[in-house]
């Protein structure tokens, strides 16, 4: 395959490129590259990113495929523009044994969309009392570890995680939250959360653990990644950490770069999420750690629930956002467009780093590298419609909103798996 007059997004630029594409490869980079009976995309007023990668997202199977499931999942992941997602281990059975990362591998496999990578239980049955067979879920295909949706109460146990996991070249993905602080609460504690009479979460419980593992890490000189940051004073901490030379990564969502806890007061079940959208000066410092390099990644933490699962009183409702449909374009309208992120800079958000970050092959457009390319029209809009997701879960609050970006080609090893 040829692509033809794309706008390549690469490293440090965007050019005018064609790509010549060979066995899953890019061999070529160059202009005006000659046709010789080779298929042919032309791509003019497109921009052409590496591969978008999603280090986190749950796809529910084994055990709540009314939810969603591997195949409703990578549907959805390539019409987002995804071409390698990862999947949190809170399934049923839990993903703490090679027998379900092996399950999870093959029925990808199957489904022949985008890559999925699963990641393990850091403990058995994500209980926090014993760790998983972390060397076994390794050889069978996880990427990393995490008991995501609960934090590891013993910082000992986690101490033991985080160097058993480095020894196999493997990262602890981290869930921080103090359950004792978080005491029953729904949303951030705040004005809205006052004015809505709904329990709050004080951004205290997530700092606190982000606090721990940053000195877990800086003690045993062992990397550690901490999930969906929310809060001004977590991105501090962790900036902090970083000058100081300790080997953490982060990760942030569209949810919190792009609204805040003023949401809530419609009382739309769809809101609630973990943890909570928070205020402007935490959205604010989303932004500026985004920018400066403090959070490392963007990722969905795509949460697709039934609507019966929602369709309850918010203190009742699950937590999560379906979010993997709609994620490059909140990143295109409130990142690009709004001047805080250039081109190559969301692409490093959305696919270098977190190829870095977990050791996969992919998050570059570069000669010799794999094909993996999303093609992406930025002066294109789109309305979000949940009703119209391919994702089971149609749990958006984010409905009305117009995006600019709309994915016109998701291209994984040279096959084009999905077009607009």
């Amino acid at each position: 395959m040829i692509i033809k007059d794309g706008n390549v997004v690469l490293n440090n630029s965007v050019e005018k490129k064609d790509i010549l594409i060979e066995n899953g490869k890019i061999v070529k980079i160059a202009d005006n590259i000659p046709v010789t009976g080779e298929e042919v995309l032309i791509a003019s007023g497109l921009h052409i990113f590496p591969g978008l990668i999603d280090m986190h997202v749950h796809l529910r199977e084994p055990g709540y495929e009314h939810k969603e499931d591997i195949e409703s999942g990578c549907k959805a992941s390539v019409k987002g523009g995804f071409t390698q997602i990862c999947c949190m281990p809170n399934t049923d059975p839990i993903t703490d044994n090679k027998v379900v990362v092996s399950y999870i591998k093959n029925r990808a496999k199957e489904v022949n969309l985008c890559k999925v990578h699963p990641i393990g239980a850091i403990t058995k049955g994500e209980k926090g009392e014993q760790l998983a067979e972390i060397g076994e879920m390794k050889r069978a295909g996880a990427v990393a570890i995490s008991d995501d949706g609960v934090s590891v109460k013993s910082a000992r146990l986690m101490r033991l995680a985080m160097e058993y996991a480095s020894g196999f070249q493997m990262k602890c993905l981290y869930h921080c939250e103090e359950k004792e602080l978080v005491d029953g609460g729904v949303v951030n504690e705040g004005l809205s959360s006052t004015i809505a009479g709904l329990k709050g979460i004080p951004r205290s419980a997530e700092d606190i653990v982000i606090a721990r593992e940053i000195a877990l890490a800086e003690s045993l000189d062992v990397p550690v990644h901490i999930c969906h940051v929310s809060t001004h004073s977590g991105v501090r901490l962790i900036r902090d950490a970083k000058r100081a030379g300790v080997k953490v990564t982060a990760e942030t969502c569209p949810h919190y770069f792009a609204v805040t806890d003023e949401i809530i007061k419609s009382f739309d079940t769809n809101t609630k999420v973990n943890p909570p959208i928070r205020e402007e000066v935490d959205k604010q410092a989303i932004l500026e750690g985004l920018k400066d390099g403090t959070l490392d990644c963007i990722v969905t933490d795509h949460a697709p629930h039934h609507i019966n699962d929602k369709n309850v009183e918010y203190n009742l409702a699950s937590f999560g956002i379906s979010g993997i449909e709609t994620s490059l374009g909140f990143a295109i309208t409130y990142l690009y467009k709004a001047g805080v992120l250039t081109l190559p800079q969301i692409a490093e958000k959305m696919s270098t780093a977190p190829a870095r970050i977990l050791d996969l092959d992919g998050g570059e457009i570069k000669e010799g590298g794999v094909a993996d390319l999303t093609l992406v029209n930025l002066d294109e809009s789109f309305v979000v419609d949940p009703a119209s997701f391919v994702s089971k879960g149609k749990n958006s609050p984010f409905k009305g909103y117009k995006l600019d970006g709309v994915v016109k080609y998701t291209i994984v090893d040279g096959v084009v798996k999905y077009q607009a």
